[in-house]
């Protein structure tokens, strides 16, 4: 049916984008009664495609080629395992007809798919991303459309051309996944416009477009972690995750570990601990290198740096750093624009903040991430209950990673029990509609069935229903 539609001849963006939109409908409309199996097979097949030996090797180091962005290690973790967690994740979710069936209020639920998901995919995560968001996608038996960004254009076509194979391999159109492979700020606007659902995944700018495109979209706020360790914390296994979490794809992630609170009592220790690792704390005079090779006058954060090797913004910054050098660690104390470091960085640099106490760090915490990345995700260090619990309950976050390194474990990993994605909601704290790890449960209509109740209710006495509340407001 795909080949069937024409393109007009030099089309505009609107055009080109209608054409995929009706390509992606006809393909959506063909599995849109498939059964749970039937949708299972796709989606197993969609990432074998990708993940399989020899092959996901081969995306790994294209996408460093292509994007000059993170480490072939980091890239190939994200493409061949983080692909396969996500898919273990949801494989026996049942998608598909009835999902729940509430007893004692008659009510049944029904799964629908959305239709065409429009799907934004980032330079930073350009591997893994456009797998995740489409076996999303397709488990809720919709097709989706990735606009990548123009500097991974190339990964984001041969990925989806590969799970288009795979898909035609299973019975399936092709077009149930469709990359668009000239990729311009004019092509996205359109597809978040045309399309049922916007799957958004990027840069503020590029979130808030999509909130503005008049088409119901889920979006993702700033990242900027804060992670605590306490008096109680394994400071050596802490400085084992906080390297892996710092370092991991050369902080390409908005989870990396982007600002570091030690308490007092355990300050020198870890922080000896955090130099055997890689860590380097910089001096006075490095921290106004650093600052000035990293943002502008404007405070617009230099994209040369981003997911680079610490010895390549040493070079940027005219700095002389020791060799094994891995990370850096700048030493802080305010927070907000005129303290460009306890901000996002998506860098190999950290920001260091000594607190007295616990409740000193949630303090430190929260505004930190009243600056940038409330609602976003922190984590802590800590064989503390009430300490764990008490940061919890008092910052503004969706997530709180405990003893895990941030960047490998907010988004989902086997270590926990986390929603596999790429895609992390901030709630109204971040701007954003939902606080959860968007996935395929996010990406379906529901239909509720409600049947009249085998008794029917009886209005509560007011006694019982207003209690004291009566004689107090008389």
């Amino acid at each position: 049916m795909a080949e069937q539609i024409n393109t007009p001849a030099n089309p505009t963006p609107a055009e080109e984008v209608a054409a995929l939109v009706e390509r992606s409908r006809a393909a959506q409309q063909h599995i849109e009664n498939y059964t749970q199996a039937q949708v299972d097979e796709l989606i197993r097949a969609m990432v074998w495609s990708v993940a399989r030996p020899g092959v996901a090797e081969e995306i790994a180091q294209f996408t460093v080629d292509e994007t000059q962005l993170g480490n072939y290690d980091g890239k190939f973790l994200k493409i061949q395992r983080k692909t396969r967690a996500t898919l273990m994740d949801i494989i026996h979710d049942k998608s598909v007809g009835v999902l729940e069936e509430d007893k004692e209020r008659a009510i049944v639920k029904i799964a629908k798919p959305m239709g065409v998901i429009g799907a934004l995919a980032p330079s930073t995560n350009p591997e893994a991303t456009p797998v995740i968001k489409a076996i999303h996608a397709v488990k809720g038996r919709n097709s989706i459309i990735v606009a990548p960004h123009p500097r991974a254009k190339l990964t984001n076509k041969k990925i989806c051309d590969l799970m288009r194979a795979a898909l035609v391999k299973c019975g399936a159109p092709a077009d149930l996944v469709i990359g668009i492979e000239s990729p311009s700020l004019e092509t996205t606007n359109e597809l978040m416009r045309q399309c049922d659902r916007v799957l958004a995944t990027g840069g503020g700018a590029m979130v808030t477009a999509a909130y503005s495109s008049g088409t119901p979209a889920l979006g993702v706020g700033v990242g900027n972690a804060v992670v605590t360790v306490d008096e109680t914390a394994d400071l050596e296994d802490a400085a084992n995750k906080i390297h892996m979490s710092k370092t991991l794809d050369l902080a390409a992630s908005c989870s990396a570990d982007n600002a570091v609170i030690l308490v007092d009592q355990i300050f020198d220790e870890m922080m000896d601990k955090l130099r055997a690792k890689g860590g380097y704390l910089v001096n006075a005079e490095e921290k106004a290198k650093l600052q000035k090779t990293m943002w502008d006058d404007e405070g617009h954060l230099n994209t040369a740096i981003v997911a680079q090797p610490a010895e390549k913004i040493a070079a940027m910054a005219g700095m002389d750093i020791p060799a094994g050098t891995e990370f850096y660690i700048v030493p802080e104390a305010g927070c907000g624009p005129d303290y460009p470091f306890s901000g996002e960085k998506l860098s190999v640099v950290m920001a260091l903040y000594r607190a007295r106490d616990i409740d000193h760090a949630i303090e430190l915490t929260n505004q930190i991430q009243g600056y940038q990345g409330q609602g976003h995700s922190c984590g802590i260090y800590s064989n503390s209950d009430a300490n764990i619990m008490k940061l919890a309950n008092i910052t503004k976050t969706s997530r709180v990673m405990v003893n895990q390194p941030q960047a490998a474990s907010n988004s989902g990993n086997l270590w926990n029990g986390m929603r596999q994605t790429f895609s992390l909601g901030c709630g109204s704290w971040g701007g954003n509609g939902t606080n959860n790890n968007i996935s395929w449960r996010d990406l379906i209509n529901e239909t509720w069935v409600s049947k009249p109740l085998a008794q029917t209710k009886e209005l509560m006495s007011d006694e019982e229903l207003f209690g004291d509340v009566v004689d107090k407001l008389g």
